[in-house]
């Protein structure tokens, strides 16, 4: 087995080069807009990727999901090109087209032919500075996100969970709210609420334009400039930090719905590569959600699904690409006959286990080689490589740091592992959601019999705490 992890290891070094060909150029143009080619002559192919500096983050409460908003409404017309017309040109010209919302960004991509690249960048062009926002058009696509928002977070329970644990895990920071926003502010809603956040952000001193694929890259800037050159920058007034306060104690959500299994999530504060006062550390935790969740083979599925039969899938997630400090999240389902408390527990012996125990030279071998050729593969495609280079600069990380990170990865020691483990999978730093399914009978919620063992159990820890209170008070 080790002899093939350090076969795929020095392989790595051959399809690292192969996959990411191509110099990166970035240009600037006199507006402030930044622009990033990258050539790839595999196909004649083109990817166009527009990021804005601002998402869900960048959003005072009342009005969330102002940015997801706005992200439909680019696509309701201009005076020049009015509502469908977008879509309609891209593909008639064979191409594909669409956005996405984030915490931290909102971005809008094309992947056409070689020779329609001056297509794409003349609609984008167009609609960055010259939106129509019509009201009609505002009332149909407010009604669509609310209708989203139903389809995919309330009426799905893992979904809704999700939600609920990620607002009770942050205080101050903005990653408390959804994306999509909640549905009281989306109700609330105004298309005049939309101009002054369009004129604010959409600009080109608040864009960066990717361009991945068959092109020149000197070309492609004279074609920018062609294009974008002209449009006017606006005023960028640098948000308020708003980071996130010192969580001193664990915090539990317990959330009631009609669900056909039970669902545990965990999350633990950590820093990212914007944030962490160590710049290994972000590298550290993402081999760490390597050796607890990579694979089949990964500590989590071989212990706890396996060997122990206590859930029947467990999986972490985390992602170092970010403006504010995230969670470390594992999720779980029960196996059944097993507790939610069970799982939680096993999760936090394996936990324990990591930092007191050894990591082997074997097994960080096969997690680096993993965790790098996931990296590599996905940069294969034309799409993604401009998708990175997109969100490091959006996020506030030089695109050069995507070129690194094979390097830094393989640098990781198993001692890093174990800190940055003992460091911040703790406790105090820890928030917890228990989705309790609710059967359904007469039209009315029940509790399972799992979820009853669950009660039982949680009224027995809290009359322990109820007398352990007394007992100190007396």
């Amino acid at each position: 087995m080790l002899k093939n992890v350090l076969l795929l290891l020095g392989s790595i070094g051959l399809i690292l080069p192969q996959a990411v060909s191509g110099q990166i150029s970035e240009f600037e143009l006199s507006n402030g807009m930044k622009l990033l080619v990258k050539e790839d002559h595999r196909a004649p192919v083109v990817t166009t990727q527009i990021w804005y500096k601002v998402g869900s983050s960048y959003e005072p409460n009342g009005i969330t999901g102002i940015s997801h908003v706005l992200e439909h409404m680019m696509f309701k017309g201009t005076e020049k090109y009015p509502a469908g017309e977008f879509s309609r040109i891209i593909a008639e010209n064979g191409g594909s087209e669409n956005a996405f919302t984030g915490r931290d960004y909102t971005a809008y991509f094309q992947t056409m032919e070689k020779s329609r690249l001056p297509i794409s960048f003349e609609l984008e062009a167009d609609r960055m500075r010259n939106l129509l926002l019509s009201p009609d058009e505002f009332a149909k696509e407010v009604n669509v996100v609310m209708e989203e928002r139903r389809l995919r977070t309330e009426d799905k329970p893992r979904s809704f969970t999700s939600e609920k644990f990620r607002a009770t895990a942050f205080t101050s920071s903005p990653y408390r709210n959804p994306i999509i926003g909640w549905m009281n502010d989306l109700e609330n809603l105004t298309v005049e609420d939309l101009r002054p956040w369009y004129d604010r952000w959409y600009a080109p001193n608040n864009a960066t334009l990717v361009v991945v694929g068959d092109v020149d890259s000197n070309a492609v800037f004279e074609l920018a400039k062609t294009h974008f050159g002209s449009l006017k920058p606006s005023t960028i007034q640098a948000i308020k930090p708003r980071r996130e306060v010192v969580q001193k104690g664990e915090r539990d959500v317990h959330v009631r719905l009609p669900a056909k299994l039970p669902y545990l999530l965990m999350g633990y504060k950590v820093p990212v590569a914007t944030t962490a006062t160590e710049d290994w550390e972000p590298y550290a935790l993402e081999v760490l959600a390597g050796i607890f969740s990579g694979s089949s083979s990964a500590r989590f599925p071989r212990e706890l699904e396996r060997k122990q039969q206590i859930a029947a899938g467990v999986d972490v997630g985390y992602d170092m690409y970010a403006r504010q400090s995230v969670l470390f999240t594992i999720d779980a389902t029960p196996s059944a006959g097993h507790t939610m408390s069970e799982v939680k527990k096993a999760v936090e012996e394996q936990i324990e286990t990591l930092v007191s125990g050894k990591i082997t030279d074997q097994e960080l071998a096969r997690i680096k080689a993993q965790v790098v050729a996931s990296k590599v593969f996905e940069r294969d495609s034309v799409f993604y490589q401009a998708m990175q280079l997109g969100m490091l600069e959006t996020v506030g990380i030089p695109w050069q740091e995507s070129e690194m990170y094979a390097e830094r990865i393989r640098s990781v020691t198993a001692e890093q592992v174990k800190a940055v483990a003992k460091k911040y999978l703790v406790t105090s730093q820890l928030t917890t959601a228990y989705l309790h399914p609710q059967a359904i009978s007469n039209g009315k919620p029940v509790a399972t019999p799992q979820q009853k063992k669950s009660v039982d159990e949680k009224a027995i820890q809290q009359k322990a705490v109820t007398q352990s209170s007394k007992k100190q008070g007396s």
